[in-house]
């Protein structure tokens, strides 16, 4: 009798690098459905959810699991081919499995392909920086004066008219006072505000303090931007105020009469990358995909900024093998250093970050998590390392040290100078961070179909490099549109017209 054929694979596996030990299910996996693993077909011990991993080979306990030919995490116990890898059988260490050496020069770099726009349709302010949006904003400097600061937007969007003027946006926040002065956290909420207030989206911004609050305007301002500050206290009150931040805001919009969109070069650009609401497919589609987008611009002349520093735990040897100089990779050692001792002083642990979102999408650990939100930042040299809200000055990729929540971690790239995001998400997050525009992007067709009123831009398609290349350059363009001023989803949508979320550190008193 002629030996049938294996049986096909009833659900097809994402084919990743070679050696790895694992296979994405791109549909749900049934117990019994027969797998091609390596070396022949065995049928599935598990059931196994869409996204999740299954194992192609024998992973011995207490070995490396490998993933997009990386370490994701260490077998907790022995997985036998066909089975699900997932929380019950993979963990990490304490320690990362990344190279631990410095390279004394990054690679040569190449972009993948070259730039399709050499400029954008923005404006140009008196000082000669480029804006890609134009708000007036009202800035308190203390939760005590943020409810004024939103009465303050409210009146002058229903007043205030003016050709070109994007909005009148109160930027407010809970902190500014029962703060210790000179501490981590006060130092990091005066960099913030002084970023916002300066902002090239704004065309002028309105200070409100309370008035007897720790953090006091001239604290914020120093000999930073010049903003028109007043005092509730001062004036007399909640009434007063609001009529004279409205004489302030209308005299600022009168000044924008005759200000147009110009051309301006691609390379003046500021882009902060974000991902939130993760799943599987964030490394395999979307985030090589903005990767792509964020070489172009940098291939351009332009900025762009890479954060969240706990989601390069177990991946940061991708970005110390990029590093433009030894002192640059070594930062990064620094950093994940201090959020290990940070974590640890918290009693938390970095591979606590994996949100239930992100392990229903597929993911296990934050080496695994990792190793996906990294593919943002491209393949260029990382030439600068930065603290959370610092200007971002130099050309070419920076680092800013953000948490990896994603509210808090686009502040301060906001008040860093970004004056484009764009937004990876697997599960479907909602978002946006005015002055700035926030372009979103799908890890799936499906859920690009499904929030269709929320996503900007669909990464499902580019599973291939080839693919990646294709859609990073489409999603250039779309960058590129924005900035010109397209309105994104998250805009029309009215996400970001509020608050921001400055990172909150140290003791309240």
């Amino acid at each position: 009798m002629t030996a049938q054929p294996p049986p096909e694979i009833a659900v097809p596996l994402v084919p990743l690098e070679g050696v790895d030990d694992v296979g994405l299910v791109r549909e749900h996996l049934g117990v019994g459905t027969p797998v091609r693993v390596d070396g022949g077909v065995v049928a599935a011990i598990d059931d196994i959810p869409a996204g999740h991993k299954v194992a192609v080979r024998a992973i011995a306990e207490g070995t490396p699991v490998r993933k997009y030919g990386e370490a994701i995490g260490i077998a907790l116990r022995d997985i036998a081919p066909g089975s699900h890898v997932h929380s019950h059988n993979l963990g990490v260490g304490p320690q990362s499995l990344g190279l631990a050496t410095v390279l004394a020069e990054p690679p040569v770099w190449t972009p993948p392909a070259a730039p399709t726009r050499d400029h954008f349709l923005g404006y140009r302010r008196p000082d000669g920086r480029a804006a890609t949006r134009n708000y007036l904003a009202v800035l308190p400097t203390v939760n005590c004066s943020s409810t004024v600061a939103r009465m303050i937007a409210q009146a002058a969007n229903a007043q205030i008219k003016a050709e070109g003027l994007d909005g009148v946006i109160a930027l407010t926040h809970d902190l500014g006072c029962g703060m210790a002065e000179g501490t981590a956290g006060d130092d990091i909420l005066r960099r913030t505000l002084r970023g916002y207030a300066g902002h090239a989206n704004l065309a002028g911004a309105v200070m409100i303090s309370l008035g007897c609050e720790i953090n006091q305007p001239e604290h914020i301002l120093g000999d930073g931007p010049a903003v028109e500050t007043l005092s509730i206290q001062d004036l007399g009150g909640t009434a007063a105020t609001v009529n004279a931040a409205l004489n302030a805001l209308q005299a600022m919009a009168s000044r924008l009469a005759g200000l147009r969109r110009e051309p301006i070069p691609v390379g003046e650009l500021i882009l902060g990358l974000q991902c939130g609401g993760s799943d599987a497919y964030s490394g395999l589609t979307a985030n090589p995909t903005l990767g792509v987008a964020a070489d172009l611009l940098v291939a351009a002349g332009g900025k762009v900024i890479l954060g969240e520093t706990p989601e390069i735990y177990g991946a940061e040897h991708m970005l110390r093998a990029r590093a433009a100089t030894p002192a640059v990779g070594r930062q990064i050692d620094d950093l994940i250093a201090w959020w290990q001792a940070y974590t640890a002083s918290n009693n938390a642990e970095l591979d606590n970050n994996p949100s239930k979102g992100n392990r229903d999408g597929g993911i296990t650990t934050i080496w695994e998590k990792s190793l996906g939100a990294v593919l943002k930042g491209g393949t260029s040299p990382l030439n600068a390392v930065v603290a959370y809200a610092d200007p971002v000055t130099a050309t070419g990729l920076t680092f800013m040290d953000t948490p990896g929540y994603d509210p808090v971690s686009a502040t301060g790239m906001v008040a860093g100078g970004a004056n484009l995001l764009a937004f990876t998400t697997g599960r479907g997050s909602v978002f946006g961070a005015r002055p700035t525009p926030c372009l979103k992007i799908s890890t799936t067709t499906r859920l690009f179909e499904h929030m269709r009123a929320d996503m900007d831009f669909d990464a499902g398609p580019a599973m291939s490099r080839d693919d990646q290349i294709r859609h990073g350059i489409m999603l250039f363009e779309a960058l590129m549109d924005m900035a010109s001023g397209t309105p994104s989803k998250s805009e029309a949508l009215g996400f970001g017209t509020e608050e921001i979320v400055p990172w909150r550190m140290g003791a309240v008193v």
